[in-house]
């Protein structure tokens, strides 16, 4: 493990009064006094980042891995003033548990963001970075197990890890789960991956006695999106996902808060998987629209016809519920409400 660079610029963070980055209405349980260093892996990813801002901005101290020393620049082309009020940045492979072992030392909980994403879109997703991933993750869970002073992950999944499958039910839950030799046959080497890296990290907490959580978002939306995580959206832009009502899509920073909201109820009984995502994209209009907030046109709506099953202007109904996570949401903004 080593420090990246020189921790003469990151001394401890204060909290961000001004907004910039924040929704209005999001608001955590944090007690000032109680401030804890949290850890997040992949800081150099588009979702990393916007995940270390909410933390900051709730107060938490936090500490980010990065894979190497080039990670920093991108580190620092995603968060430029934010990068001052880290706790420290630390390098350490996620192949090498050891480091893993010594930069999670003293941290509350670890978020493992599990991208191995370039987060400039530009290096190919393998089938080798599925069994990758799964290392990685498995790695991290033991790391957690030895080093973190409470056991605790949260761990970034993907509604990828949810949804392919020869027979898809009625209505997709945390219980539904890709097959994998369905994924590998049909080359989806990004949805195989985080099912496998999912189901590795849930096996590992078992032996290590780690406290796990995952999270499955839908596609991550932003205004600043395309380009940036190109590999990471063309898996979801698939017309059978759209006719079959599994076209789920979400805000990057809603996904961020919900990993706090999550975190911050594991002492009132989070637990398992939870299905994250805003919208589910039903019509030919709808996935216009998420074709253009991408800059990828085409993907869906082909030649500007209609997919088969959206034909007529009827919307096709949804058949994912994220009816856990809102029941988490739900208790969090009552706890909320009782302090204040």
């Amino acid at each position: 493990m080593e420090v990246a660079m020189s921790l003469e610029f990151l001394p401890p963070m204060q909290r961000n009064d001004h907004g910039m980055f924040f929704s209005s209405d999001f608001s955590c349980s944090l007690n000032a006094r109680d401030r804890k260093i949290v850890c997040v892996t992949s800081g150099n990813s588009y979702f990393g980042s916007h995940l270390i801002k909410k933390l900051l901005a709730c107060g938490y101290l936090v500490r980010v891995i990065i894979q190497n020393q080039a990670n920093l620049e991108d580190m620092k082309e995603l968060m430029r003033e934010e990068m001052k009020q880290l706790e420290s940045v630390v390098v350490a492979r996620m192949d090498d548990l050891d480091s893993l072992c010594n930069a999670f030392r003293g941290c509350h909980v670890v978020f493992h963001t599990s991208s191995f994403i370039d987060p400039r879109g530009i290096s190919g997703y393998t089938e080798r970075m599925a069994f990758v991933e799964a290392e990685a993750a498995k790695n991290v869970i033991e790391a957690c197990g030895s080093a973190a002073y409470v056991k605790r992950c949260i761990f970034t999944s993907s509604l990828l890890a949810c949804i392919w499958k020869n027979d898809l039910p009625n209505l997709i839950d945390e219980s539904s789960w890709s097959d994998e030799t369905f994924c590998r046959e049909n080359k989806l080497w990004l949805a195989l991956a985080k099912t496998r890296a999912e189901k590795a990290a849930w096996r590992k907490a078992k032996e290590m006695k780690v406290k796990l959580v995952t999270l499955c978002p839908g596609l991550l939306m932003a205004p600043s999106f395309p380009n940036a995580q190109l590999e990471t959206s063309l898996p979801y832009l698939k017309d059978f996902m759209l006719r079959q009502g599994i076209l789920a899509s979400e805000d990057v920073s809603k996904v961020a808060e919900a990993h706090i909201y999550v975190y911050e109820d594991m002492d009132y009984g989070a637990c398992g998987r939870y299905i994250c995502f805003g919208k589910i994209v039903g019509t030919l209009e709808e996935a216009i629209q998420i074709e253009k907030g991408l800059n990828m046109p085409g993907h869906l709506s082909g030649d500007q016809s209609p997919p088969a099953a959206a034909m007529d202007d009827d919307k096709i109904p949804p058949r994912i519920t994220k009816s856990k996570l809102s029941r988490l949401l739900f208790r969090a903004s009552q706890r909320l409400s009782c302090k204040q």
